[in-house]
Formats: C-alpha cells, structure tokens, sequence
C-alpha cells in the first residue's frame, strides 16, 4: 500500500487560517486519476472537499470552500496541501488526503472510490 499521511490540523477560531500537509505518492498512479481532500464531520457523510483531476489539469473544490480553499501539489515530494483561509466552524472535520483512480471529473471524486485512508487531521473551528 502506498502509505498516506496527513498532518496540519488544529483547533482554531471562525476567521483564521491552517494549512494541511499530506504525503502521497502519485508515481503508482496511471490514467486519468484524481487527487485531493475530503472531510467528515461527525454524523456526516465523508464528502469531497477539494480535487485536482489529472485528465484536464483542472482543479475542484466544493462551493462552501470556493475562494477561501486552495490546493497545491508537489509531486517532487510527494506532497499536497491545502491552505484554508477564513475559516468557519462548519469546516469542523477530520480531515483526509486521497487518490481516486480512474476518475474523470469531480462526480467520480468520491470517498466510496477511495481505496486507500491515511488516518486524518483534525480541524476544529470554533466561533
């Protein structure tokens, strides 16, 4: 298994800022795969966060995270980050860093296609 390792989370108050980190090797990876972040508050759904799709080179996020989210890749380092800007408290969640293979497009950016979990970072935004 290619080893996935999340880092960066932290509690925070509404307004602020944190920057997650995540180690994941892409040079397994062929085709057109996606990667990228998801979240899961508690009693919620793990849910698509923020994706880069290898097939055009475009960049997803969800609308609640537009303009305050932003993700980067260094695939030298095996590195992926994402810097969360205003942050409010309904992106309180355990935070994951992912790959999705044979993905096109961001509805196949699913955590149900994800074979593989780190164990998360914890964000916890406080008003």
């Amino acid at each position: 298994q290619v080893p996935v390792v999340e880092s960066g989370g932290g509690s925070v108050q509404s307004g602020e800022s944190l920057t997650l980190s995540c180690v994941i090797s892409v040079r397994y990876y062929y085709g057109s795969y996606c990667i990228g972040w998801f979240r899961q508050a508690p009693g919620k759904e793990r849910e698509g966060v923020a994706a880069t799709i290898t097939l055009n080179n475009s960049t997803w996020y969800t609308e609640s995270v537009k303009g305050r989210f932003t993700m980067s890749q260094v695939k030298s380092s095996d590195s992926l980050f994402l810097l969360m800007n205003n942050l409010k408290p309904e992106d309180t969640a355990m935070y994951y860093c992912a790959v999705v293979v044979s993905c096109y497009g961001e509805h196949d950016f699913k955590a149900p296609h994800v074979i593989h979990w780190g164990q998360g970072t914890q964000v916890t935004v406080s008003s």
